[in-house]
């Protein structure tokens, strides 16, 4: 056989088998060339970039200490500051300070949002916390500190919507209970002037 009886057997398979002969020649092509260049190319050490943050340039927000405190007013505390801090700048609790109730319902370790209000309640001579769940003066219960039982005394609240109200505290205003869904809005218009959230 000759070269010339060869490639006239050979073009018909080269003409019917043509796209695919030229995507695997061209795919061998670019594997080849991409191992070589991978294997010719440089490690490059990566380097990450931080910023440094200057503790004056760090956010700001705003809380309202009151109660029971040495100097009650409003604070301007770095974010990401807790309830304690709150309490140092307001000087410290007070001597009437209720330090039962606050140790059992004030959560020292709470980082604290801007706009947030602490309410310090002092200790009453009749044995009972004046402010803790319900704020005198107007009989309202306290979303963020009321017991199951309190919060079930309210216009449709049952158990399952009470156990909500206390799996989602803190509120920073009674609003967020229908913003975290926690009750609907109809059910928030029925109990909003019988709740606090301070």
């Amino acid at each position: 056989m000759d070269s010339k009886e060869f490639f006239q057997k050979l073009t018909p398979l080269l003409k019917k088998n043509f796209l695919a002969l030229t995507l695997g020649i061209t795919g061998v092509i670019l594997l080849i060339s991409g191992a070589l260049s991978l294997l010719s190319q440089e490690k490059e050490d990566i380097v990450f970039e931080t910023e440094s943050i200057n503790p004056s340039e760090s956010a700001k927000i705003s809380v309202d200490v009151s109660g029971a405190v040495l100097r009650p007013g409003l604070y301007t505390l770095t974010e990401g500051s807790r309830v304690h801090d709150a309490l140092v700048s307001a000087g410290g609790l007070s001597e009437s300070a209720d330090r039962e109730w606050i140790e059992k319902n004030l959560n020292l370790a709470l980082k604290l949002r801007d706009g947030v209000k602490i309410y310090v309640p002092r200790e009453s001579k009749q044995g009972f916390v004046q402010g803790a769940n319900v704020v005198s003066g107007g009989d309202l219960i306290n979303v963020n500190s009321a017991s199951s039982r309190e919060l079930e005394s309210l216009p449709g609240i049952g158990p399952v919507t009470a156990g909500k109200i206390i799996d989602n505290r803190p509120y920073s205003s009674i609003d967020e209970l229908s913003s975290k869904k926690v009750v609907s809005s109809k059910v928030l218009d029925q109990i909003k002037d019988k709740i606090t959230a301070f």
